[in-house]
């Protein structure tokens, strides 16, 4: 996955430009609201533990991600979090936890439908009677008639300018964005992200068929702004 996107090249690149996200704060609060109780959770596609390390002051955590070289920066950077590499379609801890999280449009990148039936039924694995599945992911795609260039500074010392286009493939219900970086440096670097967009009947779709009963659905925002086509879905697991 690496090749697919430049922040996941380079992990600590990726902490910086996620420094502002809301993610972790918004899942704890729906995890709180939803099973005010809960003590352990497992979150999968942790990516670097940022959102892990928020979220592991309030819980007792273990966090899941494919990518060996995102953990290894993970367990550098923050090395009191438990962030193991595994894949979700097939991960098992061999317990079960009080939430289960998925957040950073992880889901996303599973784009086959057996393959997120997997995703679900490891989520239904590691959900103790009762618990709280959190994710965030795409419920509609993005679709501009054109490119569109803007001046970006991933880091407090670097700028850059990224030209997005997007592809909208209805038939797979896949979402491309290709991004053509030209950093102050010089450097140039290109990355093509494909996410398939679930949408929410779907999303309650896979969820109760894993066991899970859909009980919320929010938009993603930022400061208190509607950010794009991102949702936080919410289901408690009855086995």
């Amino acid at each position: 996955m690496d090749a697919t996107n430049v922040f996941y090249r380079d992990p600590v690149l990726y902490d910086a430009v996620q420094a502002d996200s809301t993610s972790a704060e918004t899942c704890q609060a729906l995890v709180e609201q939803h099973r005010p109780d809960a003590a352990t959770l497992i979150d999968f596609g942790c990516g670097t533990g940022r959102d892990l390390e928020i979220l592991a002051k309030r819980f007792t955590c273990v966090g899941v991600d494919l990518q060996a070289g995102m953990v290894a920066h993970a367990r550098r950077a923050r090395p009191a979090l438990d962030i193991r590499t595994g894949d979700m379609r097939s991960y098992r801890l061999g317990r079960r936890l009080d939430a289960v999280t998925c957040l950073g449009n992880s889901l996303a990148y599973v784009h086959d439908n057996e393959a997120i039936r997997d995703v679900f039924a490891t989520f239904a694995a590691h959900a103790s009677p009762g618990a709280v599945l959190v994710l965030c992911s795409p419920v509609s795609p993005i679709i501009r008639a054109e490119p569109q260039t803007a001046s970006v500074a991933p880091t407090p010392s670097t700028q850059a300018m990224v030209t997005i286009r997007y592809e909208w493939d209805l038939r797979t219900q896949i979402n491309t964005m290709h991004r053509h970086w030209v950093f102050d440096s010089g450097t140039e670097a290109r990355d093509v992200i494909r996410r398939r967009v679930l949408f929410p009947r779907e999303l309650e779709h896979y969820a109760a068929d894993a066991g899970f009963k859909l009980v919320d659905m929010v938009n993603e925002s930022r400061n208190g702004t509607l950010t794009g086509p991102t949702a936080y879905t919410v289901a408690r697991y009855y086995p």
